[in-house]
């Protein structure tokens, strides 16, 4: 895996990293359903029948599940330093543009480390902004994978979840943009280039993952 080590700057990351965002996100949604279930489950047992009870107490259940999210969250994805760190660097292109957002395209290896072999395949991420950048079809994004399965018990060689992480959602210095950009090779840039027409296919296909024929790889990929 290429690493790429630069400065995170956290504030920034904060204010505009959506991977960070959907973890917020999904916390804050967590404590608002807790928040419904504890209220379920008062009134509940506030209706004093036998099997009122049993319903509270399953509401109850469910909402210490719902807040337990809140803790487990975070801790499963990480700091954003750490997100940057461990993950690999990766090429990524703008490969369709919309009113609120592109898509980006990226080369990712989905392979776990013990899968023998390396399994590159395109895949797909919707975002909303991206500082740093033009928005146009075609502009390099160089990004990191993140890369994890939905649980614990996946057996597959490949990660389930694969995402581009880019590296302007961890600073504003232009010149470390431009670094990740040259530590890529042309010829992996040529080929996300080249089949930017894939992006909806990509992004329907099952994980918004399509491997890649080696084949059609670079010969450092192969």
């Amino acid at each position: 895996m290429r690493r790429f080590d630069f400065p995170v700057d956290v504030a920034h990351a904060n204010s505009v990293n959506e991977t960070m965002g959907d973890v917020r996100r999904l916390r804050v949604s967590a404590v608002v359903t807790a928040v419904v279930l504890i209220a379920a489950a008062a009134w509940f047992f506030w209706l004093a029948h036998p099997w009122s009870y049993i319903l509270g107490a399953v509401f109850l259940i469910t909402a210490a599940t719902s807040l337990w999210v809140t803790v487990w969250a975070p801790r499963k994805v990480g700091t954003v330093e750490d997100l940057y760190a461990e993950g690999g660097l990766v090429p990524a292109v703008i490969a369709e543009t919309r009113a609120r957002g592109v898509t980006l395209l990226a080369l990712i290896d989905i392979a776990k480390p013990d899968a023998g072999a390396s399994h590159y395949a395109l895949v797909t991420r919707s975002i909303r902004s991206l500082p740093g950048h033009e928005l146009v079809e075609g502009e390099l994004v160089p990004s990191v994978s993140v890369l994890s399965d939905r649980s614990k018990n996946a057996i597959s060689d490949t990660w389930q979840m694969v995402a581009p992480m880019p590296i302007a959602w961890g600073t504003t210095d232009a010149s470390v943009i431009e670094r990740a950009t040259a530590a890529i090779s042309e010829a992996e840039w040529a080929l996300l280039v080249a089949n930017i027409g894939l992006s909806p296919k990509v992004r329907q296909s099952d994980n918004q993952q399509l491997l890649v024929d080696p084949h059609d790889l670079p010969d450092e990929l192969r």
